[in-house]
This record gives structure tokens, sequence and C-alpha cells, in this order.
């Protein structure tokens, strides 16, 4: 599967694609047994919901196999669209939902989502713990790529600095800076190091203990990734999964 940001109301504003440039990948992936999945996962404001509902019409009416929501009004949405064009796309719930024990999966499950993608921040026996508990639902899992440095995703530092919401798909990557580090003295302990800023997530050595946990799916992040970055990467993950 591929998940793609549509030009508005992703988690991704710098990398957003037309619904035209989407219908064109879906012909395309549909033809090799390839899902694609498009994410509706920023909160969507008052003034915003025809166009969200304008959005979700549209990608169900090109024939997405998937939409990943964070705003619970999206579930309406998804409904108009149904009764619109006799069609509607699965429901994913982003790992903005702060998707991480058992009663939330749940409780989405009960809403009509079929997949979880689950918070970074689990390990495998939390994972194992959810799968268990609620053993019908899809669980999605990141296994590669750059990680938040806030729990979840729910980082508020872009908007307090910058005005710029990571929650509407504008973080300033704030983390991802340099900084000085000062103590209560004025000293310089740390000159322009990348304080905050995590190391990339790398978990293709252990694709096989995640499968066995419970994991449905591994999520590889791509933002704004060319495309040899993505053939390789991707590449190596399903020929170790082959192996497994």
């Amino acid at each position: 599967a591929v998940y793609i940001g549509a030009d508005r109301f992703g988690a991704r504003a710098a990398a957003g694609n037309s619904v035209e440039d989407i219908a064109t990948l879906c012909d395309y992936a549909h033809r090799y047994g390839a899902r694609v999945y498009v994410t509706v996962n920023t909160i969507v404001y008052d003034d915003e919901l025809s166009a969200t509902q304008q959005l979700i019409t549209a990608l169900a009416r090109i024939g997405v196999d998937a939409l990943l929501v964070q705003d619970m009004a999206t579930l309406g949405m998804r409904r108009v669209a149904m009764q619109e064009v006799g069609y509607a796309p699965a429901l994913h719930a982003s790992t903005q939902m702060d998707n991480r024990t058992a009663e939330k999966v749940r409780w989405l499950q009960s809403l009509g989502f079929s997949r979880a993608v689950l918070a970074r921040e689990l390990s495998v026996d939390e994972v194992r713990a959810i799968h268990e508990a609620v053993p019908d639902m899809e669980l999605e899992v990141f296994v590669h790529g750059a990680l938040c440095v806030s729990y979840s995703g729910q980082c508020y530092a872009s908007q307090y600095c910058f005005s710029r919401s990571a929650n509407r798909g504008a973080c300033a990557q704030v983390c991802r800076m340099q900084y000085d580090l000062v103590d209560a003295t004025g000293k310089t302990v740390v000159n322009n190091r990348y304080l905050l800023s995590l190391k990339d997530l790398c978990l293709i050595d252990h694709l096989e203990e995640l499968a066995d946990a419970g994991a449905s799916s591994f999520k590889i992040e791509g933002r704004l990734k060319d495309v040899d970055y993505v053939k390789n990467v991707v590449a190596a993950y399903s020929e170790q999964l082959n192996r497994v």
C-alpha cells in the first residue's frame, strides 16, 4: 500500500497532491493489487467542514482504499460520501489520534474503523497486549523513518514558537534545529548541536517480532523523500519480510 496526502487537510501540508494525481495513482496501483490510503488527518476547523466534505467525497469517487483521519467529524463526512457515491473508503485511525491502549482501539473499532495506526512509542509487549485484547482489528506500526520528538506527534512547539501548528500539517520542525545549551551561570555547555532531534527509526531486524506481536502493517515514513529513497527502503523491507 501507498499512503499519500491530498492538497489540503493532511498532516504534511508541504507534501500535498491533487485529487487528479491521486486518481492517476489509484488507477496505476490497483492494476498491481496495491492499495492507496489518503491522509485527511488534520484537525478540521468549523469553516472548513464543507471543503473537507468535498475532498472526502472526491476521494471516494476516485476509489481510494482508505482514509487516515484524526478529526472525528470525518466519520459523518464519510457517510455522506457513501450516500452520494455509493462507496466509501475504509477508515484508518491516524497515529495522531494517540492509539496506545486496547480500550481506545476497541472504541475505534466500534465506530467503524478497520485499522489503528499505533502510537510510535509503544513497545512490542504493548502492541501484543492490544492485539490480544482486540484480535480482529488491524494494527499498523511505524518501522522506519523520522520520529517526532513529542508523544504520538502531538507537538505544540511549532505553534508556540512560530504560530504553525503541527496538527494542521504546518510543523516548522523545531526539533530539527541546532541549539546551544547554556547553564544557570550563563556558561555554554554545548554549542550548535541537535539537542532535540531523535535518531531515525529503523526496525528492519525486528519485523518477525512485530508480526508475532500482532502487527498487520508496517509503515515507512516517506515525507518529501525522493523516488530513490522510497524504492530502496521499501525494497529492503520487502526482502526482509519475504525472508521472515
